[in-house]
């Protein structure tokens, strides 16, 4: 936890942006992954962390606006818990830490609630994300699933605060961004042909916990870098191909990491390779190079879009104008995804609070339509104090150039038989995390080697 002040801030600049009611939060609990007494790793949820710093299962929180309250629910271990569990810090004790007093039997949630709807009072309550956030919010409001409308004024007001990282969000995410650099540069270091996609994954888990973080997403290591998000881990590396590695940490206090390098499964990128991968760094170095406060990240996804564009001309890929091309989304082809989005106590952050709220505006709304943009995450103007990712790449998805193809789309740009001799060829990217500052921008952490040349020295040292 941080320390008692920096909560007590937090609920009071969330409280001088809600005009009255009760604002509730849901903790999360275990979820049995085969029986109830064997879950899947807990995690707290992000605004409960972010607004109390309180990581155990089971407890709720409110802010009573009206009334001047701010109570925990949550049962203290019982002795056949303490039997089983040992003797844990109470709940008392760490409510305390976040500056509450008042802590209650979880079963007096209820009882609260329904006084509170009895006398027509307002419940802000935010998104349910699970079947046990969503059951729960219906017996503690009355309603069924269909009548639970999540509160847009406490989604904004939590998206506002959240969005603007502090000081001391910013220390925990540089923790873990350097923590991820030093895992990726051991992946480097130890892949070899022959080996299984999933002793990595092993490798840098274990690097991970040695450092007391887990992952932040589940790692995507693959050969088949051109599958956006594939979680299979059993190809064996062979020479000549390439290593995608999307992976980042978050620290104990849940502040993450999203980093991605792609690198040769021998000692050396092909000279195709070399030749794409450096398509793809001119877009990122570019992309990146323009962020700054009042931009719109809009304009950091059509600059990465660009450059891919062009540096694809230069291959022989694409013909025609690319400022034309552009404007008829040729890039998607290549590029399907967006190019970032924000981060913090979430690898996507906020993202269970909607898109729509954390990375557009009323003003500008999301894409939800045009393919490759309407997977952007991110496109609302920057701010200081933003964290975000920037990530171009290519990717080469065989199914989707032979639909293409096979429709002669946009032929008027696109060389589809010399797009057919790389077919196969894989899928690359690259990725960092930047903080917006008052004039630009910072790239956060201590560095990771990117460049073909760092990458290929780092290679020749490997094995």
């Amino acid at each position: 936890m941080f320390s008692k002040e920096i909560y007590l801030n937090r609920r009071q600049e969330l409280r001088n942006r809600i005009r009255g009611g009760i604002m509730l939060f849901l903790g999360n609990v275990e979820m049995p992954m085969n029986y109830a007494d064997n879950p899947f790793p807990f995690r707290q949820d992000s605004s409960f962390l972010y607004y109390f710093g309180i990581s155990v299962p089971g407890i709720a929180a409110l802010i009573d606006q009206d009334e001047d309250k701010t109570i925990v629910f949550g049962n203290e271990l019982s002795l056949g818990e303490i039997v089983w569990m040992g003797r844990q810090e109470t709940l008392r004790s760490k409510a305390e830490k976040s500056g509450i007093n008042d802590t209650r039997p979880f079963e007096e949630l209820s009882v609260y609630l329904r006084n509170a709807l009895k006398k027509g009072r307002e419940i802000h309550f935010l998104p349910p994300y699970t079947a046990y956030q969503q059951f729960l919010l219906c017996e503690l409001c009355s309603c069924n699933i269909n009548e639970l409308n999540a509160s847009a004024e406490f989604i904004k007001a939590i998206v506002a605060q959240r969005s603007v990282k502090q000081p001391e969000e910013i220390k925990e995410i540089e923790k873990a961004v350097n923590i991820s650099n030093e895992m990726h540069l051991l992946a480097m270091q130890l892949a070899k042909p022959g080996m299984k996609e999933y002793q990595l994954v092993s490798a840098i888990e274990k690097f991970a916990a040695d450092n007391e973080c887990r992952f932040s997403y589940p790692a995507i290591m693959t050969i088949r870098g051109e599958i956006l998000h594939n979680h299979f881990r059993s190809n064996t590396l062979k020479e000549g191909d390439m290593v995608l590695n999307d992976s980042g940490v978050e620290t104990a206090k849940g502040y993450a990491a999203d980093l991605t390098r792609t690198f040769p499964a021998g000692k050396k990128f092909s000279s195709r390779q070399k030749e794409m991968y450096n398509v793809v760094l001119k877009a990122f170095e570019d992309a990146h190079s323009i962020m700054r406060p009042g931009l719109n990240y809009k304009e950091v996804h059509r600059t990465a879009s660009l450059r891919l564009i062009e540096g694809l001309f230069d291959l022989g890929l694409l013909k025609g104008n690319p400022e034309e091309a552009l404007v008829n989304n040729v890039h998607t082809l290549f590029f399907q995804c967006g190019v970032g989005h924000m981060m913090g106590l979430d690898v996507h952050d906020m993202e269970n609070l909607g898109e729509q709220f954390v990375g557009y505006t009323d003003e500008e709304p999301k894409d939800t339509e045009t393919f490759g943009w309407k997977s952007l995450r991110l496109g609302r103007p920057l701010q200081e104090g933003f964290v975000v990712t920037v990530e171009p790449g290519i990717y080469m998805i065989p199914e989707l150039i032979d639909h293409w193809s096979a429709e002669n789309r946009l032929a008027d740009f696109i060389n589809y038989h010399k797009v057919m001799e790389y077919r196969d060829f894989g899928g690359i990217r690259i990725e960092d995390n930047f903080l917006i500052t008052k004039n630009g921008f910072r790239r956060i952490g201590n560095g990771l080697s990117k460049t073909v040349e760092e990458i290929e020295e780092l290679r020749s040292r490997a094995y």
